[in-house]
């Protein structure tokens, strides 16, 4: 995955924030920082914190470090790291967030058993009943953000630690006005490790995803300036 981001080209950087993997993912990550210092980043943590709470922590580290767009991706291949020129692109035509989108028209899934893809389009489904939103993959996690929506937004109000979160932030950023656009990407099921989806990300996306738009109506996602 490093070298695949690093040959997109020399204007992206990588940032991998690794919470105690067992699996040596740190140790490799500073060997390779050794030849590209200024490209690669770490940020260990110790325990699994959650996934919501690692972006949280890779947003404020770029936003901190001064960079114009930032990215969010899996780190199995499940997104094709040639796909990035395609997420950046829109915002430079005035969008202010770009979603790789499974369900667009030209997106796909590749590999997935018939229960995973009746789950995830059942999800989808529901997440825009609730939330209104018209975003056809609200739970797609390859997104492309100015570095003005994060800005705008509390990070430290977002409360999804799950797979929720990519939820609540594409829902937080609409909120506030800004403009996304669907990108069709094709999503193929990872070939190394193990899902990380359990009861109590269900459960906090069936029951958090209501409450979060019942809140909406009260509170607000916009950082104080």
């Amino acid at each position: 995955m490093i070298t695949a981001v690093l040959d997109v080209g020399s204007d992206y950087d990588l940032l991998v924030v690794d919470d105690g993997s067992p699996d040596g993912t740190a140790e490799i990550v500073k060997g390779r920082q050794k030849d590209f210092p200024d490209r690669i980043h770490l940020i260990e943590r110790s325990g699994k914190l959650g996934l919501g709470t690692a972006y949280i922590t890779g947003f404020k580290y770029g936003l901190e470090r001064g960079y114009d767009f930032l990215f969010e991706m899996d780190a199995d291949f499940s997104h094709n790291p040639k796909d990035l020129p395609r997420l950046h692109a829109p915002l430079e035509k005035g969008y202010d967030f770009s979603v790789g989108s499974r369900y667009v028209k030209g997106g796909a899934t590749k590999n997935w058993p018939l229960d995973r893809e009746i789950l995830s389009r059942g999800a989808s489904l529901y997440v825009r009943m609730i939330t209104w939103m018209p975003i056809m993959d609200p739970t797609a996690g390859f997104i492309c953000y100015k570095r003005e929506v994060l800005e705008a937004l509390d990070l430290d109000k977002i409360k999804f630690v799950g797979y929720a979160f990519q939820i609540e932030m594409k829902f937080s950023a609409r909120s506030l006005g800004f403009k996304s656009i669907e990108v069709p990407i094709t999503f193929a099921d990872r070939i190394e490790g193990t899902s990380k989806m359990s009861s109590g990300i269900i459960s906090e996306a069936v029951w958090g995803v209501l409450k979060m738009k019942l809140n909406s109506f009260s509170n607000s996602y916009r950082r104080d300036s």
